[in-house]
């Protein structure tokens, strides 16, 4: 049993908040997330569309490419409407051999908006839930059809965030449906991840491995600031930096034989976090949590 280990590009250009990094050409980060030694990445919004002008670029550095975010609005459009919407993006994946879709509801999400606290966050009625479930299944389904998994991304500042809703939220989807677990997010939603991991470990097709800043943590939710806000001060870091019992979690993976990616992705301002150092210490510190569960 195999993973690899991957990473994402929003440490050094943030894809919600597009002035942290803004500045970051593409090519620094593909040649220092390769430098610290990560075999894929995941899309950011500097990466070219298509696969065509995307492959060489990645090849020149020897990553493969992991997976892309889509943010969906089945809580507003019907299955096959979604379906129509993230072709292109699905077709991208397809063409660049990526093994999952990560997707996250969007639909009133206060994620990317630095203005909006985190309470302000929608939340689904009783009446909304099997829907919702429902159009993401035949999704899924549709997903799959086309040779990906669908990774259903748990975030903060959306309508599936704490442990109750991911657990209700695997409850009422179908296995066409797998579940990204995020132990960053679960762990600033209050859950504990190597909970999550154990509950739902037979449906968790992709990993992000970030890490939590207990004293910024508690700071930003006493003040309950935004999401942005909450990032901007530090409150994620690279596995190993933080709070988050990572050989506790990847225990869980090893045991149950999970074989896909390991993506660091850990949300900093990098004019505070230096992009490289902390890819090199995010891989370093993943790599040996990795190898002691079994993993490598």
């Amino acid at each position: 049993m195999s993973v690899r280990l991957g990473t994402n590009p929003i440490a050094w250009s943030n894809d919600d908040l597009r002035e942290l990094g803004g500045d970051t050409p593409l090519e620094t980060c593909l040649r220092e997330a390769a430098e610290a030694g990560y075999a894929g990445i995941e899309l950011g919004h500097k990466f070219p569309r298509d696969a065509a002008s995307l492959g060489p670029i990645l090849e020149q550095h020897g990553l493969a490419l992991i997976s892309g975010w889509w943010s969906s609005g089945l809580l507003a459009h019907s299955a096959a409407e979604e379906m129509a919407r993230m072709k292109p993006h699905l077709d991208l994946l397809r063409a660049m051999d990526c093994p999952v879709l990560i997707l996250a509801e969007t639909t009133g999400a206060v994620h990317g908006s630095q203005a909006t606290p985190l309470s302000a966050r929608p939340r689904l009625t009783e009446d909304q839930w099997p829907e919702f479930a429902a159009r993401l299944s035949e999704l899924a389904a549709r997903v799959a059809d086309e040779g990906l998994q669908l990774a259903y991304h748990h975030h903060m500042g959306t309508v599936v965030e704490s442990a109750a809703e991911i657990d209700r939220f695997m409850d009422l989807t179908g296995d066409p449906v797998g579940l990204l677990l995020d132990t960053g997010h679960a762990a600033f939603a209050g859950a504990d991840p190597a909970a999550v991991a154990r509950q739902h470990a037979g449906r968790i097709v992709h990993v992000h491995c970030k890490d939590l800043r207990a004293p910024v943590f508690a700071a930003v939710r006493e003040r309950d600031s935004s999401f942005l806000d909450a990032v901007i001060e530090g409150v994620f870091t690279v596995p190993g930096d933080g709070a988050v019992d990572f050989p506790g979690v990847l225990g869980v993976l090893g045991r149950s034989g999970y074989d896909g990616w390991l993506v660091v992705e850990a949300e900093q301002d990098p004019d505070k976090a230096e992009p490289r150092a902390y890819a090199e210490l995010g891989y370093d510190n993943l790599h040996r949590f990795a190898a002691g569960a079994g993993l490598l």
